[in-house]
């Protein structure tokens, strides 16, 4: 049964087909929350498929269900940080490491892999969450500009200066001896190996 198909059942009170759709997507959106907030991601993670089910009745199938439930994840990572700073949060120039300093531990990860994970947290989030869709969700770039609401060209201007700042975060790294070496030059084979590992235990 196709996406689209489960979201309209589960919209009419079938529960089996939602949870067809969450045991689908838990590791997508997990992975969308795992490295820009240090707590709380199974809760972020089910007020994303609740607001899934709430407005499955505005869904009009002009994009993936995929991409429109990162969308709504989007949105509820917007909402987690204006809750926590009772304002409005900008992504545009801000970054994790501005709204959370303390890194997460919950990623159990290798030195090189945690390092780049730290760098991504000092990209604002627009950025990161742009490069994370492209690199660990392999999406394209009109996928993203569809999930988040954004012109194409936007999305590509942010992931050009979201891999530049990347880039500059990894030197700063490098400068103060962290290990990065191996990641720096090559995100398509880091994502391939993280995309798996940066996520929670599930209970």
């Amino acid at each position: 049964m196709d996406d689209r198909e489960l979201l309209t059942r589960w919209s009419g009170g079938d529960p089996g087909a939602g949870e067809q759709l969450f045991e689908r997507y838990f590791e997508t959106v997990c992975r969308f929350f795992a490295n820009k907030v240090a707590s709380g991601i199974e809760d972020l993670v089910q007020q994303t498929f609740l607001a899934c089910l709430e407005g499955a009745s505005r869904f009009r199938g002009e994009s993936a269900v995929r991409g429109w439930l990162l969308g709504i994840a989007n949105n509820v990572l917007r909402n987690h940080y204006t809750a926590q700073r009772r304002a409005p949060v900008p992504f545009e120039g801000l970054s994790v490491e501005d709204l959370a300093p303390s890194v997460s531990r919950m990623l159990h990860l290798a030195e090189s892999h945690e390092a780049l994970l730290g760098a991504l947290r000092r990209v604002p989030i627009d950025m990161q969450v742009v490069l994370e869709l492209y690199f660990w969700e392999d999406m394209s770039g009109p996928e993203i500009a569809a999930t988040l609401s954004l012109p194409e060209g936007t999305v590509r201007s942010r992931l050009r200066r979201g891999r530049e700042l990347l880039a500059e975060r990894l030197g700063d790294h490098a400068a103060a001896g962290a290990p990065v070496r191996e990641t720096r030059d090559d995100l398509e084979r880091w994502s391939a190996e993280l995309r798996a590992r940066a996520l929670p235990v599930r209970a």
